[in-house]
C-alpha cells in the first residue's frame, strides 16, 4: 500500500529516578551516601532510509514511544539509559510539527535524520548532593518526562524526471517500457492512483529515475481529482516530461490540454512552469499524431517529440533527449550527476 501523508504521535522515554541509598558494609563504620543517578530516556528519531518508498508502516501505528530510562541503584549504580526509537522513512519526507504547522526537517537524502522527541533526563541520586556541610543527604530528584509531539509527515518523491499529462496520456505505459516498473495500465481514466518510480538505464554507466504521477484534471491546484497527489510529487522532479495524447478519450482538444495542465501547475506553484520541459506526443502509431505535433510546435515554439510505447518508435531518441536535458539542468544548477 502506498501512503504519502500521515499523522503520528511521538514521545521520548521518561528519565529514570535517582536513588537514595547509604553505604552499608561490615567493618566500614562511616559509610556515606551512594545512591546512583537514573538513566536518560530514549529519543524518537526519524531516519531517511534507502529502499523505503512509502509511509505505510506509520499509517498502521499511530503512537511511537521510546524506552524509559531505569532508576539509579545503591553503590553508585547509574540506571541504564533507554534505547532510542529509530523510525525509517522514505527519502523525500517532510517532517512537520502538526500543532504549529512548522517544518522541522526535510529528509532528502538517505542517512539524514532528525530527533523529533528527546528523551527525559535521568534524576540525580543522593550521592550527587553530598557536601562537607551535608554529609548524609536524603534527597534525590525524579527523572523528567520525555518530549511529546504530534507530527505530520508528507512524502514528496525525489525523481530526476516527472511524467505529467492528462489521465490516459500514456504515462504508465511509457514508464513500463523504459524501466522495470510495472504500474497498473488500463483503458480508462485515473489508472494511476499513486506515484510509481522506475530507474531508466541509458547504458552501463548512465541512468536516471523517472516518476509516473497521477493524471491531472481542471481544478487540480484546489485539490480536485488527484490534484494534490499529482502536484506535490512533481515539485521534487528536476525536469518535466509532458505527455500529450493526440486523440483524448473524452474528445477534448490535445492542444488545449497542454495549456490546461501548464495553467494548473502554475496556479499550484509558479516555479513548476520554470522547470526544463520536454514535450512529447504519444501513440505515434495513430494517424493524427503528426498534425497534433506540428500544431503544438507552432504554438509553443519548441521542438516536439513523437513516440509510441507500443511499437517502440523513437524511445531511444527520447531517452537520449532526457539525459541531455538532465545534464544541462544539473550544470545550470551547479549540481552533480546522480
Amino acid at each position: 500500500m502506498f501512503v504519502d501523508e500521515v499523522e503520528i504521535f511521538v514521545q521520548g522515554g521518561r528519565g529514570g529516578d535517582g536513588c537514595v541509598s547509604f553505604r552499608r558494609e561490615k567493618y566500614v563504620p562511616k559509610g556515606g551516601p551512594d545512591g546512583g543517578d537514573g538513566g536518560d530516556g530514549g529519543s524518537v528519531i526519524l531516519v531517511a532510509e534507502e529502499g523505503v518508498d512509502s509511509l505505510a508502516l506509520l499509517a498502521h501505528r499511530k503512537h511511537w514511544i521510546a524506552e524509559d530510562g531505569e532508576r539509579g541503584g545503591p553503590a553508585d549504580r547509574h540506571g541504564r539509559s533507554g534505547e532510542d526509537l529509530i523510525i525509517p522513512v522514505p527519502p523525500g519526507t517532510l517532517v512537520f510539527d502538526a500543532e504549529h504547522n512548522l517544518l522541522l526537517k526535510d529528509l532528502q537524502r538517505p542517512g539524514e535524520k532528525v530527533v523529533v522527541a528527546r528523551g527525559g533526563k535521568g534524576g540525580k541520586g543522593n550521592a550527587a548532593f553530598k557536601s562537607p556541610t551535608n554529609r548524609a543527604p536524603r534527597e534525590c530528584t525524579p527523572g523528567t518526562e520525555g518530549e511529546k509531539r504530534r507530527l505530520r509527515l508528507e512524502l514528496r518523491l525525489i525523481a530526476d524526471v516527472g511524467l505529467v499529462g492528462k489521465p490516459n496520456a500514456g504515462k504508465s505505459t511509457l514508464l513500463s517500457r523504459l524501466s522495470r516498473a510495472r504500474p497498473k495500465i488500463a483503458a480508462y481514466p485515473f489508472t494511476t492512483r499513486f506515484p510509481h518510480l522506475g530507474r531508466v538505464v541509458v547504458d552501463g554507466e548512465r541512468s536516471f529515475v523517472l516518476a509516473d504521477i497521477p493524471g491531472l484534471i481542471e481544478g487540480a491546484h484546489r485539490g480536485a481529482g488527484l490534484g494534490h497527489e499529482f502536484l506535490r510529487h512533481i515539485q521534487r522532479a528536476g525536469i518535466l516530461l509532458h505527455l500529450i495524447e493526440p486523440e483524448p478519450y473524452d474528445g477534448s482538444d490535445p492542444i488545449s490540454n497542454y495549456f490546461s495542465i501548464r495553467d494548473e501547475m502554475e496556479k499550484f506553484d509558479p516555479a513548476l512552469v520554470q522547470r526544463p520541459e520536454i514535450v512529447v506526443v504519444t501513440k505515434a502509431d495513430l494517424p493524427s499524431v503528426r498534425s497534433v505535433a506540428q500544431k503544438l510546435e507552432e504554438k509553443i515554439n519548441k521542438p516536439i517529440l513523437t513516440v509510441s510505447a507500443v511499437t517502440g518508435e523513437n524511445l531511444h531518441v527520447l531517452v537520449e533527449t532526457i539525459w541531455k536535458t538532465l545534464q544541462e539542468s544539473r550544470a545550470s544548477r551547479g549540481g552533480s550527476e546522480r
